[in-house]
């Protein structure tokens, strides 16, 4: 039987804590996390001290945040026999993205949508004819939450963080419902890549974990990309521009576009899709000394990994000699594709299956094209497939979450741990 799908009440209460969650200022920072700063932000601090005090009011037990700003509690089995035994950890992050920000958010709330055109501040427009999941939410007069424009939303992921909190606050309702022990982590710094870093494994007791950082309903994700990231520096020499001729300047900002025109075009992730890698370059940045180019390398094959990288690097060589210039190329891997883990533990896919035909949830097992806190632990251990929020065109102004998915989220939640 659902549980939180079908009833008003806690529909309402999901709705509200979704919408407290994103107006809290949370943006990671990619920059700083490269550089060691950790957490990248010290606005993380405040979503993770509102976290803690729901938390500990739901009746979580040994709720803290850590040092590194991880959200820790758990949730006692109130069963007996094997289940009394067993342990499910769920996480989501805190941080949002840096690509769009995410301060200031007004969250737009449309109930019964039924299809009509929606039109935001700065043009962003959202249609069913152009939005398929859209037209689907019309079809069911699903609640959705959009911008109003000028930020993100941050449904990626504080629709988990509201799912878990949901699941959390039913529990705690209902101390008749038989559950094994669960444990919940919000993370900080997923976005930049870091999220994992300094997880507190020591008080992990759960052996299997799920991820609640999806999207569309029904999308049951357990592979994901390989991901590296590169940092390419292109060394030049400055004089005054006008006696810059005979070798005297060497102009790294012309090498680094060099370097980006001769990057394949079929390799960008606007002409990607499905199980194709990319290589996308994120952001350049430099003068006439010396410009710096960083890109993210993508693919679901190890061996193509290794291509890109040798693309990036022959490219890198030939801009840098066609200007009589220097570079030098760092690599620096982030996650693996954890479809290789995940299949020495077919029980925790088989349970997380179960618990979506039980809501009722048409199963879409895709890839992820990109990645998430689960790679990290599958990749160390606690194998932790992806499960979806109800959250749609993340880490833009176009970002809409439906309500009803999110509620769906919550069901499979509760499912998973019922005895």
């Amino acid at each position: 039987m659902n549980k939180i799908s079908e009833n008003k009440e806690y529909s309402k209460r999901l709705l509200d804590r979704f919408v407290k969650y994103v107006k809290i200022w949370s943006e990671s920072d990619g920059n700083a996390a490269d550089n060691g700063v950790f957490p990248s932000t010290e606005r993380q601090w405040d979503m993770a001290k509102v976290l803690e005090s729901d938390m500990k009011e739901l009746g979580l037990e040994d709720v803290q945040v850590t040092d590194k700003c991880y959200v820790y509690g758990r949730i006692p089995s109130n069963c007996s026999g094997d289940a009394a035994k067993e342990s499910i950890l769920f996480l989501a992050h805190m941080d949002t993205v840096d690509e769009v920000t995410g301060r200031d958010v007004k969250p737009q709330i449309f109930e019964n949508y039924d299809g009509q055109e929606i039109r935001l501040k700065n043009g962003v427009v959202h249609s069913p004819t152009d939005d398929q999941a859209l037209a689907e939410a019309a079809k069911n007069h699903e609640t959705i939450i959009t911008t109003d424009g000028t930020t993100l939303l941050g449904g990626d992921d504080k629709a988990g963080v509201s799912a878990i909190m949901t699941m959390a606050e039913y529990f705690h309702d209902h101390p008749e419902e038989k559950h094994c022990n669960i444990e919940v982590i919000f993370s900080p710094d997923e976005e930049t890549g870091h999220g994992m870093d300094f997880v507190p494994m020591e008080m992990i007791k759960s052996k299997c974990a799920y991820t609640v950082d999806g999207g569309n309903i029904g999308e049951l994700e357990s592979e994901c990309f390989n991901a590296w990231a590169a940092e390419v520096n292109f060394i030049g020499k400055a004089c005054h521009t006008g006696d810059a001729k005979k070798g005297k300047m060497v102009n790294a900002v012309s090498m680094a576009g060099k370097f980006l025109s001769l990057l394949p075009h079929t390799m960008t992730p606007e002409t990607t899709e499905n199980y194709e890698g990319f290589i996308a370059p994120m952001e350049v940045a430099g003068s006439i000394d010396s410009c710096k180019v960083q890109l993210l390398l993508r693919s679901f094959s190890s061996l193509e990994i290794e291509l890109e990288k040798k693309i990036v690097s022959d490219c890198a060589e030939a801009a840098a000699i066609s200007f009589n210039g220097k570079a030098e190329v760092n690599f620096r891997e982030q996650y693996k594709n954890m479809k290789e883990k995940m299949t020495e533990h077919p029980e925790v896919l088989e349970k997380l299956r179960a618990a979506y035909r039980a809501a009722g949830v048409a199963i879409v097992e895709k890839p992820i094209r990109g990645g998430t806190d689960g790679s990290r632990l599958t990749e160390m251990g606690l194998p932790c497939p992806n499960i979806f929020t109800g959250g749609h065109k993340y880490h833009s102004r176009c970002e809409w979450v439906s309500l009803n998915q999110m509620a769906k989220a919550a069901d499979i939640l509760i499912n998973i741990v019922r005895e």
